[in-house]
């Protein structure tokens, strides 16, 4: 067996009992196509280096066969301990995993402000994951290594944030930054890309191998799953939902630009648009804010049902793009802002579908996931699982060439 095909083989072993829980031998060779005699190889290969290991199978019943006791293989939970941490305006979530993806405990990091120099930010998060570690109960050199999941434009492959709210600068190698304080791995991603993690890992996404989570908190941000892996595009920094274009020379946008999606969606743009001059400034009033705004339209303020409505119905046509463009089993909407259901309210989901490629099949179901800021974290930590694993099965490449 060639040695790149032999990778490939691990790796599909590896993930495919990740995802089953528990499995036999026989079972792995028929889902994943390898042969038996390879399946045996193999997983005797991560047995030696500690990634799964050998559980006995529960009895069938009385009846059951006598002889030598049946075996399964699962994750080895032990191998490893990750964190992730989830950025927000506010807080740093993070969560601690063990190497099968049990939470083992889980800290809140208050920010003294939303955003950083670069330096400044690096610093906040080191602080966050080593309190995180205090609180749980863990030394932080044990930790294998760092997902961490930011908002705004962010080049997984590389660690450089090209774009965030939360630095005050562009185009940032925060990664290298990061690596100077921990002693672990880190790896950088975009939120909503783990929040897809999330969702393949532990929610609806088990069920279904392409779907899209569209995530809706300050801005809007898109996870894209094909096949059950994370679609980044070509430069690792793609899905960007928020940012395509819907207008020429629109309303201002966050990121800089003009006529993104999300300059009309987004809380600070339905505030800029009711007159809030400050509504950039997304520390401290903006939710009393939004929940005022949202109370008069459904109080029948003309105005502030309008532009509620109009959100809505661009954030309908944005849905329905994508559903002609992918054509997913699944939409997941998630995020803080489903405390407000402007965006995904009955006719808003009607205006969606009265905008998609009409065939004779329904339409994808499209689904309010309201998860809390840990269980993103979580699927920082699901990233962080997935890239140690790499790193392992990399180190086995090398010790067998």
């Amino acid at each position: 067996m060639q040695l790149d095909q032999r990778d490939a083989n691990r790796r599909s072993l590896l993930t495919n009992i990740r995802l089953a829980g528990q499995i036999a031998r026989i079972d792995l060779a028929q889902r994943t196509g390898i042969s038996q005699a390879s399946v045996t190889t193999i997983t005797a290969e991560l047995i030696r280096d500690g990634l799964i290991e050998e559980v006995p199978r529960e009895a069938a019943g009385p009846g059951s066969r006598r002889g030598r006791p049946r075996v399964d293989l699962r994750i080895r939970a032990a191998a490893h301990i990750v964190a992730g941490m989830k950025v927000t305006e506010r807080t740093v979530s993070t969560v601690l995993l063990d190497f099968e993806g049990s939470q083992i405990g889980e800290h809140t990091f208050p920010l003294p402000a939303p955003d950083f120099t670069p330096e400044g930010f690096a610093e906040v998060l080191h602080a966050a994951l080593e309190a995180a570690a205090t609180e749980v109960g863990v030394a932080s050199d044990t930790i294998s290594g760092i997902g961490i999941g930011l908002a705004g434009t962010v080049e997984a492959s590389t660690n450089l944030v090209h774009w965030s709210p939360h630095l005050t600068r562009r185009n940032v190698q925060l990664g290298a930054l990061l690596q100077e304080r921990f002693s672990a791995p880190v790896f950088l991603d975009n939120d909503a890309n783990l929040v897809a993690m999330a969702e393949l890992y532990f929610g609806h996404g088990r069920e279904v191998s392409d779907f899209l989570v569209v995530t809706i908190e300050s801005g809007v941000g898109l996870g894209i799953v094909l096949g059950n892996e994370i679609y980044r595009g070509a430069r690792g920094c793609g899905a960007e939902f928020g940012h395509t274009k819907i207008q020429l020379d629109g309303a201002l946008c966050r990121c800089g630009q003009r006529g993104c999606l999300e300059a009309y969606v987004a809380d600070y743009a339905l505030l800029r648009e009711a007159g809030h001059e400050d509504a950039f400034a997304t520390w401290g009033a903006q939710d009393h804010r939004m929940k005022t705004l949202i109370d008069a339209a459904l109080s029948g303020n003309a105005r502030a049902a309008d532009i509620v409505d109009r959100a809505g119905r661009i954030f309908a046509l944005g849905l329905a793009n994508l559903v002609n463009i992918f054509d997913p089993q699944l939409i997941i909407l998630s995020g803080e802002r489903m405390q407000f259901d402007y965006l995904y309210a009955e006719q808003v989901m009607e205006a969606m579908r009265d905008s998609i490629i009409q065939v004779d099949m329904p339409p994808p179901e499209v689904v309010i996931h309201r998860w809390g800021n840990h269980m993103w974290a979580k699927g920082a930590a699901a990233y962080a699982i997935d890239r140690v694993a790499e790193i392992a099965l990399r180190d086995m490449s090398d010790n067998a060439a």
